[in-house]
């Protein structure tokens, strides 16, 4: 499908242009807009395709932020509302294929990673189980509905997925004893591109939280409690109370994801809050119940700096506040620093590589317009002029990168300049209600 009325594009240049004084900003926002709907979108049997770039698959989690800037644009816009509902649509009909999976063909033509050693399906391109992979279609659709006012999205599919997720999520609270997921990759190129203990992952202990195989960088965690996952999967529990009350008048649903959001967030308290001798009480990022704790942060969200923006944390709350300075500094082993950059990479890409996606966290959680327009300048001027965002770049040489251009790097790229010019999703949102 096409959306022919791109009116909002050209007023969202002129905004930025009129914001920021910088031509490169509004024309880098004007042709991020533009490239998710000429390169990504396709039309499908059961709604709206979204590949994520390079590959011709579609992430639950890459469609629902490549997705997202639309948003802002969609309360008016009817070709806007038909594309974002039918992505939630197709998400939600992906969920009920099979909710471990995080990736999908657009037909069932066994496409993608079928020889892993997990339970494959002809339309799953891969199938390893990240929590956010369900975190985001439940927020898509949230916000949708919150924006628009439309419910239409709200069917039988989207009660059966979610379903799922409250089953899934709670089966994998208690991983080892209940859970039939296993995940092997052979002869995986990298070691997290595979599970240990025989694809079940490294022992954990039940804490409360729920657990995940893999982070959002499809990278297999360390420890299976994924603190930035579990804090994003109670705010999809809110949003999906809320759903279950106002829309669905779904008592028991409501009920259940009441009790698992306190469930999770309790397992939080108590064991993903460590004292750190410089920082003080902060989050680590993963852990096993068992003692073990990993310090750091990954570019890919969630992750723990993004917590303001997944609405799990204020911005200025105390332990997010030592968790940043944290992620912002080289005690945190994937921050990087170089002649042309600085801020957080991830072991998906090459050592030393920075993630745009990161630095466009790092501006839209904070509330110093000075920092956000530090980051959109930094992001445009290490671009290598390619005019888009990349995956990953060398911060010390900014014309080596992977990825000429990312999807959901270019959708972050324009809500961080969006938001610099005042137009924000908490905003349309509070202006609803």
């Amino acid at each position: 499908m096409n959306v022919q009325d791109r009116e909002f594009i050209a007023i969202s240049k002129a905004q930025a242009l009129r914001c920021t004084g910088n031509v490169k900003i509004a024309e880098i926002l004007e042709r991020g807009l533009a490239n998710t709907l000429d390169t990504t979108v396709q039309k499908s049997d059961n709604g709206v395709f979204i590949i994520t770039g390079d590959i011709p698959a579609m992430w639950l989690r890459d469609s629902a932020c490549q997705i997202r800037p639309y948003l802002l644009f969609c309360q008016q816009h009817r070709e806007l509302q038909t594309l974002i509902a039918g992505v939630i649509s197709q998400q939600m009909h992906f969920i009920t294929l099979d909710p471990y999976a995080n990736a999908f063909n657009r037909h069932p033509d066994g496409s993608g990673h079928q020889s892993d050693l997990t339970a494959m399906h002809a339309q799953i391109w891969e199938r390893k189980y990240e929590i956010d992979s369900l975190c985001y279609p439940l927020q898509l659709a949230w916000l949708f509905w919150k924006i628009t006012g439309i419910t239409t999205h709200f069917d039988q599919t989207f009660i059966q997925a979610s379903r799922l997720i409250l089953e899934l999520w709670e089966t994998e609270q208690h991983h080892g004893q209940r859970s039939a997921y296993h995940f092997q990759r052979p002869n995986p190129p990298a070691p997290t591109d595979t599970l240990p203990c025989n694809g079940k992952g490294a022992p954990v202990s039940y804490t409360g939280m729920t657990w995940s195989g893999f982070r959002p960088s499809d990278d297999a965690c360390t420890w299976g409690y994924l603190v930035p996952a579990n804090f994003f999967a109670t705010v999809a529990l809110g949003y999906l109370e809320d759903i279950a009350r106002d829309v669905l008048h779904d008592n028991a649903m409501r009920c259940n994801a009441v009790a698992l959001r306190a469930t999770i967030r309790a397992g939080i308290e108590a064991h993903a809050v460590v004292r750190h001798p410089d920082y003080g009480e902060m989050y680590c990022y993963e852990t096993d119940g068992l003692g073990n704790v990993l310090l750091m942060d990954d570019a890919n969200v969630p992750s723990l700096l993004s917590l303001p923006l997944l609405g799990a944390l204020a911005k200025d709350d105390p332990r997010y506040l030592n968790t940043r300075r944290f992620i912002l500094s080289t005690d945190n082993p994937f921050y990087r620093t170089g002649k042309y950059a600085q801020g957080v990479g991830s072991p998906h890409t090459p050592t030393g590589y920075i993630w745009p996606i990161a630095l466009a966290v790092q501006g839209l959680t904070t509330d110093d317009p000075a920092e956000k327009l530090a980051m959109i300048k930094m992001l445009i001027d290490t671009d290598d002029n390619t005019g888009m965002m990349h995956e990953s770049f060398d911060p010390s040489d900014p014309s080596r990168y992977t990825r000429p251009w990312f999807s959901w790097a270019n959708a972050m790229f324009c809500e961080l300049a969006l938001d610099y010019c005042g137009l924000r999703l908490n905003d349309l949102i509070h202006q609803k209600e």
